[in-house]
Formats: structure tokens, C-alpha cells, sequence
């Protein structure tokens, strides 16, 4: 008795396992497979709500988790991706592309005839494993994977039925009689006197499927198992109709379980980012009070609707309601989206102080989407490219204006910019452990590069104002001819920083030759100013004094200039490093 209890434990164990695990293989593939389709899915975000919902639902049947895209829709809030009301109408699609995975554990076997689906799915798996075991093509091992997690998925069900129905000789009615042992488990518990008596059962049953949920942080499990159970005949009540209609409170409950995963990424995030999960928070629960009230005035509901539709598939009976019951919610309250937002914005207030982490745009909770990541530190590296860049000029301003107080703000802004190199570095270190494909690999690899020039500028700008001080110092004299050409010089480093962060920022090559005319240029000029310093110490027109930190002024500025056309150049550097890996 005890051997074979530890061997059904261990197969339901196994089933589980083999769900999970098919789950992250099927998401974490296709994600890989469609980076370039979900990027452009989500960066299509507008203020129509129906364009959200769509959206939501889309990528939420992709990626095969209702909680891996809300996480990730709230790491778009917390980084200023989006606003709460486009976040909502995704929140709500993103409930009704996940009712995809019980559509799809309906079709193994889900108590109904005819052609077994289930048993072709379950092929994949070997087929997908063989496949990624001899091929060396990268895009040929996605789809393999993908293959895999898709066989794993029916693998994980298949087992989970053998569990249930496994057998096993006890005593029944005064007799011994051959009875599947977890089916009999279950089916006591929740056809009990008091579940399937008690008015409270619904209540009951509605708060376990929240705290399954809730623990298993997987609404997607929860219900597949929940349809297998059915499709098996573990009952709740005394006849059918009563395991259909008290079976839905558990679908219900679970779907304010599903919140749990949302809740816990907003943790130490933004206010929005914090609105974002209450949003999710409040749309689930109103729609599960709803249809629980719903089910408790209409008791024979599905007897009367998906029970005489799908007679011969209990599952699919399940899985149907899901999608209706999502569908129905999403219907009702779309139009309310803006009550959502408010409410959110009632009960998570505006602090008065916001805690700083150094970073605007990155958020680890887009790693689910990690092409959407890269494009976010690719933005994280412009706006320090741009901080970098204020410094400096300013520098060249207190240079002319001799005006050595700048000297404060540059090195304020320099330890900002060590920090978040820091910061952005971890990120990108993180990120790169991510399943990325080779075109994120090389950009990554390039933006190591893009952060050294980006922090050289900083260091130029610190040399400038060294210059400025040691010039008031010495009481060093130029005259208004030198300052106009420093002047010149500053206005074509910043022709170069709006062509280069344009390169950058759209990654078009067809713009770099534009760069390197101005990078060309800014070479000529401090080439002439050098010569123009030298004939103006012949004549004896120049202090010899004032050659030390006019020259060193020059070739930082011109430095300045080289780095920039670094960061410009980086885009075709990670190009040429793709194909070469290719």
C-alpha cells in the first residue's frame, strides 16, 4: 500500500513537472522564434482599447502565460513604456489568450471521442528532442524546442491521467474491488456530505482555487489539472451537472490566484507599475464575484449551455467556460477602463518622494520579451549619451566664459554616470544569460564598447574644466578670435552627437557617412587652430604660457568628437559580429 502510494505521488509529481517544465520550453522558444513580431506587438500600443486587448491576447497565446506577459506589462509601466490605460486593455487580453493552454489540455484525452489529438502531440516530444540533438542551425533548434515543450505539455497530462486512474484493490461496499486510488482520494473529499451539502461548498471551493494559485503561481497548471481531474470522472456533488457548475468556482478562484505573480513584480517598482497589478488585481476579482453570483442563481448553467453543446467532452465543457468567462469580462468592462484607472490611482497614492535607482528605462521584469530588453538599454545608453554630452558642452561653456563653478555639476553628473554604467552593466550581464538570439548577443556585446565612450566624454568634460581653472588660475588671456573658433569647434561636436544618436537610435547606416563627414571636419578645424596657435606664438601674438592648456583643449574636444563617432559606429559593429557568427 505505502509502495504504491509513493509511486502515484511520484507520478503526479512527474506529470507536474513535466507540465512546468513544457510550459517555460514552449514560451521561452517561441518568444525566441517571434522576438522581432512581439517587439513590434507591443511597441503598437495606443490609446485604443480594443487595439489592447488584441494585443494582449495575441501575445499572451504566443507565449503561453497570462502572468509572464503581465509581468511584463508591468515592467513597460515602470519604465515608461506605457500608461496605466493602455496597460489595462492588455491586462484584459492577456485573460483571454490565456484560456489557450485549456483549450489545449482538453484536447489530451479530455473525456471526449473520436480523434485522439492528444496522442500525435505527444510524439512531438521525441520528435523535438531528436531534432535539437542533431541539427546545428539556431532557428531549426527553436522550432525543435518548441516541438518538445509542446510534446511535454500532452506528456504532463498523459501522466497525470495514468495517476488518476491508476488502480489499485480495496475495500468497497463489504468487498474487495479494484478502484483508481487518487481518484477515489479526491473524489471523497470534494463529493464529501459537507462540500457537496453545505451551502458554503462554492465559497469553499472558490478560495482553494485561489490559494492553488496562488502557490503554484500558475493559473495554467491549475487548470489543466482541473480538466483532467473532470475528464476523468472525479466528481463534486452527486451527478454531473453539480461537478460542472462547482467546478467553475475553482476555475473562478484561480483566477484571482493568477494575480499573485503580477503582485509580487511590483514590489520595490514605480507607483504605476504598482497600479499596473492593482488594475489586474480589481478586473479579475469583479469578474469572478460577478460570474460566481452569476453561477449561484443559475445552478443547472452548464447542464443547460456547454453540457448539452460538448455532452461527449467534459473537458472541453470546462475549457469553453474559461474562454467564455474571460471573453464576457473583457466585454463588460472594457468600456470602464478609465474607472479601473482611477481607482487604481485612489488606492495607490502618489508618493511624495520617490526612491532613485539610477536607471529610466531598463526593468528586469522584461526579460520574458528580451528583444524589447535590448531596445530599452539601447535607450538607457541615449539618455546617458545625451547626460554626457550636456556635461560637456557646459564644460567648453565655462572654458569661454571662464567660469569654474561648472566644474561642481560635471563632477555630480560623472558619478551619476559610473553608477548607472554599473547599474546597466549588471542588467546587461543578466540579460545575456537569457535565451537571446544572435542579433541581441551582438548588440549587447556592443553597447559594452558604446558605455567606455559614452563615460570618456564625462572624463573629457572633468580635463575641460581642469583647463578653465588652471587658465583663471594663471590669469591666462585669449583673445575673442580663439574663444570664436572653440566656439565653432563646440557647435560641430554637437552636429556630430544629433547625427551620431541618430545612427544609434534608428540604427541606419545610410546616415554614418553624414557622421564622418563632421568627424572629418572637426579633425580639419583642430588641425588649424593648432597651426593658427603656432604662427600666432611666432609673431609673438601668443603667451608660451598659454600653449599648454589651449592645445590639450583642442585635442579633447577633438577626442570628444572620435568617441562619438565610436558610439555612431557601434550599430555596424554588431552587424558585422551577426554575420560573422552566421
Amino acid at each position: 500500500m505505502v509502495l504504491y502510494i509513493i509511486e502515484t505521488v511520484l507520478l503526479m509529481l512527474a506529470a507536474i513537472g513535466a507540465l512546468l517544465i513544457g510550459f517555460e520550453l514552449l514560451s521561452d522558444n517561441i518568444t525566441m522564434l517571434f522576438h522581432s513580431q512581439l517587439k513590434k506587438l507591443f511597441n503598437k500600443t495606443s490609446k485604443s482599447t480594443i487595439l489592447g486587448v488584441l494585443i494582449g491576447a495575441a501575445a499572451t497565446a504566443i507565449i503561453q502565460s497570462s502572468g509572464a506577459t503581465t509581468v511584463m506589462i508591468v515592467g513597460f509601466v515602470n519604465t515608461g513604456l506605457m500608461d496605466l490605460f493602455q496597460a489595462t486593455s492588455m491586462i484584459m487580453g492577456a485573460n483571454i489568450g490565456t484560456t489557450i493552454t485549456a483549450q489545449i489540455a482538453s484536447l489530451s484525452g479530455g473525456g471526449g471521442a473520436g480523434f485522439d489529438f492528444g496522442a500525435i502531440a505527444l510524439g512531438l516530444t521525441g520528435v523535438g528532442a531528436l531534432m535539437a540533438m542533431f541539427t546545428k542551425n539556431e532557428k531549426v533548434k527553436t522550432i525543435a524546442n518548441l516541438l518538445a515543450g509542446f510534446g511535454l505539455l500532452f506528456l504532463g497530462l498523459e501522466c497525470m491521467s495514468i495517476a488518476i486512474g491508476k488502480e489499485f484493490e480495496m475495500e468497497v461496499e463489504g468487498t474487495l474491488k479494484n478502484v483508481p486510488l487518487v481518484k477515489q482520494m479526491i473524489q471523497n473529499v470534494l463529493s464529501s456530505e459537507f462540500v457537496s451539502t453545505t451551502a458554503f461548498a462554492p465559497f469553499i471551493l472558490f478560495i482553494l482555487g485561489i490559494v492553488f494559485t496562488a502557490l503554484t503561481q500558475s493559473s495554467s497548471l491549475i487548470t489543466s489539472i482541473i480538466i483532467m481531474f473532470v475528464a476523468n470522472g472525479i466528481y463534486i456533488g452527486s451527478d454531473t451537472a453539480a461537478l460542472n457548475n462547482n467546478v467553475l468556482f475553482l476555475i473562478l478562484g484561480s483566477n484571482i490566484g493568477s494575480c499573485v505573480t503580477a503582485l509580487i513584480s511590483s514590489m520595490g517598482a514605480s507607483t504605476n507599475a504598482k497600479r499596473t497589478s492593482c488594475i489586474h488585481l480589481l478586473f479579475n476579482t469583479f469578474g469572478s464575484i460577478i460570474f460566481m453570483i452569476f453561477l449561484l442563481i443559475w445552478k443547472d448553467f452548464m447542464e443547460v449551455t456547454f453540457g448539452s453543446w460538448f455532452a461527449d467532452s467534459t473537458g472541453t465543457q470546462i475549457a469553453m467556460f474559461h474562454t467564455f468567462f474571460n471573453v464576457v469580462s473583457t466585454i463588460i468592462f472594457l468600456p470602464f477602463v478609465k474607472v479601473f484607472v482611477k481607482i487604481a490611482n485612489f488606492i495607490v497614492r502618489d508618493k511624495e518622494t520617490q526612491e532613485e535607482t539610477g536607471l529610466s528605462f531598463v526593468d528586469e521584469r522584461l526579460f520574458a520579451t528580451p528583444s524589447v530588453a535590448v531596445h530599452q538599454v539601447r535607450k538607457e545608453l541615449a539618455f546617458m549619451y545625451s547626460k554626457a554630452m550636456n556635461i560637456l558642452n557646459k564644460s567648453i561653456d565655462g572654458f569661454i566664459n571662464s567660469d569654474k563653478t561648472v566644474r561642481e555639476e560635471v563632477d555630480k553628473v560623472n558619478e551619476e554616470l559610473e553608477t548607472t554604467n554599473k547599474l546597466v552593466i549588471e542588467f546587461m550581464v543578466k540579460l545575456n544569460s537569457q535565451q537571446l538570439v544572435l542579433e541581441d548577443e551582438s548588440t549587447l556585446s556592443a553597447f559594452q564598447r558604446t558605455l567606455n565612450d559614452i563615460l570618456r566624454l564625462g572624463e573629457i568634460a572633468e580635463n575641460i574644466c581642469k583647463y578653465t581653472k588652471q587658465a583663471i588660475n594663471n590669469e591666462l588671456v585669449f583673445s575673442p578670435n580663439v574663444m570664436l573658433h572653440i566656439g565653432f569647434m563646440k557647435n560641430k561636436i554637437n552636429l556630430l552627437y544629433e547625427k551620431s544618436d541618430e545612427v544609434f537610435m534608428t540604427k541606419n547606416l545610410n546616415k554614418l557617412p553624414e557622421a564622418d563627414v563632421i568627424e572629418d571636419e572637426i579633425d580639419l578645424m583642430r588641425k588649424h587652430m593648432i597651426e593658427d596657435h603656432m604662427d600666432r606664438l611666432k609673431k609673438g601674438e601668443c603667451s608660451p604660457q598659454n600653449s599648454g592648456v589651449y592645445v590639450n583643449l583642442v585635442n579633447n574636444i577633438e577626442r570628444a568628437a572620435d568617441h562619438m563617432i565610436y558610439i555612431a559606429y557601434s550599430v555596424k559593429e554588431a552587424r558585422e559580429q551577426l554575420e560573422h557568427i552566421k
